[in-house]
């Protein structure tokens, strides 16, 4: 993490991809081992740009390059989640509560075929797989869910215009008091 910049609050900055494709299908890959599925992100380094950031971060964790992609879109703002305290990391003094991510949202424009998972000395990812729109809120780990939802919600509209998908039945009520108020659907 010594490349990796912390603020003073103790938030890594990161950059997430949400990767779309002809058929409004959005990548999800799953981590090494069977530890989870989420959208490619990783960690923005000291004195690199959000969008240098995503490029390299695109490349090491799904084969992508620059001509590969579109770029649709990106947060206003950076989004935040805490680690749970079983996840905190601690190194060199410095303690990494959690992210602050800014988040983009790609289109596909190259071959399908050159999304690969092999091209990092250490990948993330053994699998991958194209989902509905909705999907990555249940699959992600729950820490990352009120994220998820937030940066679906702002970037969503850039490939659905005439508005989002409606929301799936395993929908959590909890997540429609959290969202109504601010993001009628």
């Amino acid at each position: 993490m010594s490349r990796d910049y912390i603020d003073s609050d103790g938030f890594r900055a990161n950059v997430g991809i949400i990767l779309s494709n002809d058929f409004d299908k959005l990548l999800l890959a799953e981590r090494i081992g069977g530890k989870g599925w989420q959208f490619p992100q990783g960690g923005v380094h000291v004195g690199e740009s959000l969008q240098d950031a995503m490029y390299r971060e695109l490349h090491e964790e799904v084969g992508l390059d620059v001509e590969d992609v579109e770029i649709l879109g990106s947060t206003r703002n950076w989004l935040k989640y805490r680690l749970p305290e079983k996840y905190l990391r601690r190194g060199n003094n410095l303690l990494c509560i959690g992210q602050k991510q800014h988040w983009f949202i790609l289109k596909l424009v190259g071959l399908e075929e050159k999304v690969r998972l092999d091209r990092s000395k250490n990948p993330e990812f053994d699998r991958w797989q194209w989902v509905n729109f909705w999907r990555p809120v249940n699959e992600v780990i729950y820490f990352k869910r009120r994220v998820y939802i937030k940066a679906l919600y702002e970037l969503g509209p850039l490939i659905y215009p005439l508005g989002l998908p409606p929301r799936p039945k395993w929908w959590s009520k909890r997540w429609n008091v959290m969202f109504d108020k601010n993001h009628p659907v």
